[in-house]
Order: structure tokens, then C-alpha cells, then sequence
């Protein structure tokens, strides 16, 4: 068994819909970033290729690479599957957790989990997703950012 964890933040700016999660969420501001900005993908990412000891997403998806300007971090959750099934891993589960203001994501929550499960080839009972705000203090109560971060649980098969 081996454990990963991923973080990731991005700054927010005016527009929308948000992107979050590989779903759109119909709201005033958007992510802000060199690919789509999928904070909470970003975090996922990083937590599966570090459980794997694999590198982070900046070593597989560069953004001095203009080919990753605005990829869709769906396609960069895919070649981080691709890698661990590669070297013989798989997925027990994945926690996430998305600090952010707004919008509420109770009710974007299960599409959430099953756009991510979709994506990684398991079932969206091992995925668990939480939201924190902020609190209205700082960069995330201030809705000038969004955080994300996710643990990652592997073994191998």
C-alpha cells in the first residue's frame, strides 16, 4: 500500500462557468490558470503519481510546454492513471477537499465524484469529497482563490 498527497491552488477571476472537479458549475468567477485550472484534478493528480512515487503534474504537464495551454485536466487525470496501472498500482480510494467560499458544492457533489470516478475507471464510493470555506478571511473567505488538496491510498494489484 502506498499513500500520496496532493495540493492545489488557483487564483479566481471574474467570469465562468467554473470549472472544478471535470464538471462546469454555473457561476460568477472561474479558475484561473495555464491549463483549465482544475484545482481539485490538479490535487488528485499529484496525490496518485506521488503515492506511486511517480513526480507531480508539473513534471508530466510542464507549463512552459504551450501544448498544455489550456488542457482539459481530465486528460492529465487519465495519463496519471495510465502511469500507475503502468507500473502495477491501482486505486483503493482518494479523500478530497475543496476550500472555497463560493459557490456551495454540496449540490455539484455526487457529479462531482462520478465525473472523477468516470475518468479514473472506479467506482465513486471510493472517492469522498468534502468543502471548507474560508470563513470569509483570507485569499479563500476573500473568493480570491481556491484550494484543493487530496490523499491518495494505492496498492499494488
Amino acid at each position: 500500500m502506498r499513500i500520496g498527497i496532493g495540493h492545489d491552488t488557483h487564483r479566481l477571476g471574474p467570469g465562468g462557468p467554473l470549472r472544478l472537479g471535470g464538471i462546469d458549475i454555473n457561476h460568477d468567477k472561474e479558475l484561473i490558470g495555464h491549463s483549465d485550472a482544475d484545482v481539485l484534478i490538479h490535487a488528485v493528480v499529484d496525490a496518485i503519481l506521488g503515492a506511486a512515487a511517480l513526480g507531480d503534474i508539473g513534471q508530466m504537464f510542464p507549463d512552459t510546454d504551450p501544448a498544455n495551454r489550456g488542457r482539459d485536466s481530465a486528460e492529465m487525470l487519465e495519463a496519471a492513471r495510465d502511469a500507475i496501472t503502468a507500473v502495477g498500482m491501482r486505486i483503493v480510494n482518494i479523500d478530497c477537499i475543496v476550500f472555497a467560499q463560493r459557490p456551495k458544492l454540496l449540490p455539484h457533489r455526487q457529479a462531482i465524484r462520478q465525473r472523477l470516478a468516470d475518468i479514473l475507471n472506479i467506482d465513486p464510493e471510493q472517492i469522498s469529497l468534502k468543502a471548507k470555506t474560508g470563513e470569509c478571511i483570507g485569499p479563500v473567505g476573500n473568493e480570491e482563490a481556491i484550494v484543493a488538496e487530496s490523499i491518495a491510498l494505492l496498492e499494488k494489484k
